[in-house]
């Protein structure tokens, strides 16, 4: 029985489709909203140039109950099609988001996170999906400023836009939004997120860059992106929704003061502490006396009670600050807490360094590994592999918690991504270091800034491992409170000035400059003049830090790695050679390693890295793969092995097939009766190259080698004598020998003219 299909109505037309466009440091920026995911409260296709990226913004119609907390979520999806790969897990098929994946939603993040009511309990989504990928146009970028559209465009109650560019240096130049080719020359990327009128998210690294170079290439970024905040506007005066109402989870006024009232005192008291411990202790009996007066007078909002209980302490620390320049602890506002800086902490691990700065204490360790072992990388950059790694751990003790530990969270790795930002350009080259480095910073106890603590104690490891490291770095915060037109900066805070304060403004460097920056605010944004105060304080803090504490603990990387480090030694050799490395089936290679203990790395472009606990086998290794990658020359001598004897002389191997034969009149400076009489199979012996054959066969000769290496006078009738009848019989069955080739065991007979065997066998 057939059935007859209908449409429901006539042929589909997307009549909210929209499509603007604007040019964005020389590209097209393309938006295009109402054909796709109609059900999302927001959404819209962000091309710029053929990067391509897809954003969504939903949000729950009701809020969340029982959290104290704006439950927003960000992702950043990496979609392997977009660069043409399949992915190479076993599923084939992508899995949990890659750490570049978690870094960029950290990055989203952070800007538009201020801009939503702090008072909205209602679950946000943001899910930004990478579609195709143009290497000149960061998706990240792209992600951004979709982000900040579909937020504008949707129902979503949120203060924006936003836009963000990234700011390179290339030729003493700024440029907005740098190139594949620009990036690979910059000495900085800088990710500059703004709003009309302040900057709410800088997010740094670079090429030791002076205070006043990153501050004009921060403001460099924050200029650009104002077309795009008009550009954004535009489109929101036209299709933009009305935002939508939500239950307000502030805590009722006369609540609020009734209880600040109550316990305002006794919270000052507890709080004037600089040992967060006794802090806790005190702040614990004041929450049970006040849920023992206001939970009968307030049924049901024991959350309420404890958010006006949070307030009030964030109004007595506000209040000391802004009007007391009065820190909790009772250090000045340029002070930094009390210092100390250890190495060589742990016995047999490669490197390890102590950093503690007040309560924050963070031990970091290095290890160092052939360049095989390098991290393998398989995204959406063009980036493969990764050889300097940096690992971020924060266990639930470091703040006197008892969580069970379930791996690094989105937290952990960016602040270990921080870290490895900000050392990355005073790692040596791996020509100059021929190593794989890791360092891990666990982090021992945690009172505010853990993140610049493990900047400090990951160059103490380095310079400790003998990593010879082109400048030391060091760490620092910043943080601020606003009040209106109001505010003021203070360095190094700790956790409840991070906590209560407006901003957390992490800067790492060297005496000469910045290497890495992270801000995270609370507000809608930054002032130019908040930035510049900000460089400048964590400019001297870093200098004191290094100065007076870190370089006192060791003043330079050691001279020698750990007796346990493996050794490394590097050459490269021509690229048409890699094939006589490696050997039939690896066999040369193998040999090589199983010889001399070692594990050799070698890359396409002809690089190879030798790797051994032993420094003679390295440098024995080294000799060997030297001898192959090029031809030796007449004169030139080696030392090798003999393989096999001849009643006419031996053969010896002087790098793995790289053998050559020592003739009986050739083996010693006086006159040689029998072979056997020098050497045997298995001898290490010195030998002259005397000469290469049309076939690239080698003329070896001891004799020559012992001459002038040892200065042996040799007997005249050795050199000057007419070779005896035998010995002509010897070289004619020399020239046999070439012209039929030996096999293993002996020489190849040939058939003579009486069907005999000639020749000789071992």
């Amino acid at each position: 029985m057939s059935q007859i299909l209908e449409f429901a109505g006539e042929r589909m037309v997307f009549d909210n489709y929209k499509e603007y466009s604007m040019e964005l440091a020389g590209r097209p920026l393309v938006v295009k909203t109402g054909k796709t995911t109609q059900l999302a409260n927001g959404a819209c296709m962000v091309q710029y140039g053929e990067t391509t990226v897809h954003v969504a913004a939903t949000a729950s119609p009701k809020p969340r109950d029982g959290i104290d907390f704006f439950p927003l979520s960000v992702d950043f999806e990496e979609k392997l099609y977009s660069v043409g790969k399949i992915p190479g897990s076993f599923m084939k098929r992508e899995g949990r988001p890659s750490e570049k994946a978690i870094l960029a939603s950290r990055v989203i993040d952070r800007p538009i996170r201020p801009l939503f009511p702090k008072d909205m309990r209602n679950d946000v989504s943001i899910v930004a999906t990478v579609m195709s990928v143009d290497p000149d146009c960061s998706p990240e970028i792209t992600a951004m400023i979709g982000t900040s559209i579909a937020l504008s465009i949707s129902d979503i109650p949120w203060n924006g836009p936003i836009s963000a560019v990234s700011v390179g240096m290339v030729d003493g130049e700024y440029v907005i939004n740098p190139t594949a080719e620009q990036r690979e020359k910059s000495r900085m990327a800088v990710t500059v997120a703004s709003t009309e009128k302040k900057i709410p998210m800088i997010e740094a690294g670079a090429d030791i860059v002076s205070d006043k170079e990153m501050y004009d290439g921060i403001m460099a970024g924050h200029q650009a992106n104002q077309a795009v905040i008009a550009f954004i506007k535009d489109i929101q005066a036209e299709i933009g929704k009305e935002k939508f109402s939500y239950p307000s989870n502030e805590p009722d006024a006369e609540m609020l003061e009734a209880i600040k009232a109550f316990s305002i005192e006794d919270i000052k008291v507890a709080l004037d502490t600089d040992d967060k411990r006794i802090r806790d202790d005190r702040l614990k009996p004041i929450y049970e006396k006040v849920h023992e007066k206001f939970d009968e007078i307030y049924p049901d909002q024991a959350a309420k009670i404890d958010e006006c209980l949070y307030k009030t302490q964030k109004f007595v620390v506000r209040r000391w600050l802004l009007d007391e320049q009065k820190r909790v602890d009772g250090r000045g506002m340029n002070q930094i807490r009390p210092l100390a800086s250890e190495v060589g902490v742990l016995p047999r691990v490669h490197g390890s360094g102590l950093f503690t700065r007040g309560q924050t204490q963070v031990l970091s360790i290095v290890t160092l590994g052939p360049i095989s072992d390098r991290q393998l990388l398989d995204g959406i950059d063009n980036e493969e592999f990764k050889r300097y790694m940096h690992h971020y751990n924060f266990p639930s003790y470091s703040v006197g918690e008892t969580k069970p530990s379930r791996g690094p969270g989105r937290r952990e790795i960016g602040h270990g991504a921080l870290a490895e930002r900000a050392l990355l350009p005073v790692i040596p080259s791996e020509l100059d270091f021929p190593y794989a480095i890791r360092v891990v910073s666990e982090v021992l106890s945690s009172n505010g800034s853990t993140s610049q603590g493990s900047i400090c104690g990951s160059t103490l490891a380095l310079m400790d491992a003998g990593v010879p490291i082109k400048a030391p770095v060091a760490g620092i915060s910043c943080g601020l409170i606003t009040e209106g037109d109001r505010w003021m900066t203070m360095v190094d805070i700790q956790g409840l000035e991070d906590f209560f304060g407006d901003m957390d403004f992490k800067v790492g460097g060297t005496h000469e400059g910045i290497t890495a920056i992270q801000m995270d605010l609370k507000i809608d944004g930054l002032t130019p003049e908040m930035v510049w105060d900000a460089l400048v304080k964590t400019h001297k803090a870093r200098i004191f830090i290094l100065d007076e504490i870190m370089l006192k603990a060791i003043p330079e990387p050691r001279k020698e790695l750990s007796k346990y480090a493996p050794k490394m030694l590097s050459l490269t050799v021509p690229v048409d050679k890699i094939r006589e490395v490696i050997g039939s089936g690896g066999k040369v290679i193998q040999k090589i390693c199983a010889d001399c203990d070692v594990k050799i790395d070698i890359d396409d472009d002809g690089k190879v890295f030798i790797c051994g606990v032993d420094i003679d086998n390295c440098k024995r290794a080294y000799e060997i793969v030297e001898i192959i990658a090029k031809d030796p020359q007449p004169g030139e001598i080696f030392k090798g092995v003999v393989t096999r004897i001849m009643d006419f002389g031996a053969f010896v191997e002087i790098a793995p097939g790289k053998e050559g034969l020592v003739h009986i009149s050739q083996l010693d400076v006086k006159r040689t009766e029998q072979v056997t009489d020098v050497v045997n199979v298995g001898d290490v012996t010195i030998v002259m190259v005397q000469g290469i054959d049309e076939k690239g066969r080698l003329n070896l000769s001891r004799r020559d080698a012992l001459i002038k290496v040892e200065g042996l006078v040799p007997e005249n009738d050795v050199s000057e004598r007419r070779p005896r009848r035998d010995d002509r019989r010897d070289d004619r069955r020399d020239d046999r020998r070439h012209e039929g080739g030996y096999r293993e065991g002996g020489y190849r007979p040939r058939r003579n003219n009486n069907g005999g065997n000639g020749g000789y066998r071992n």
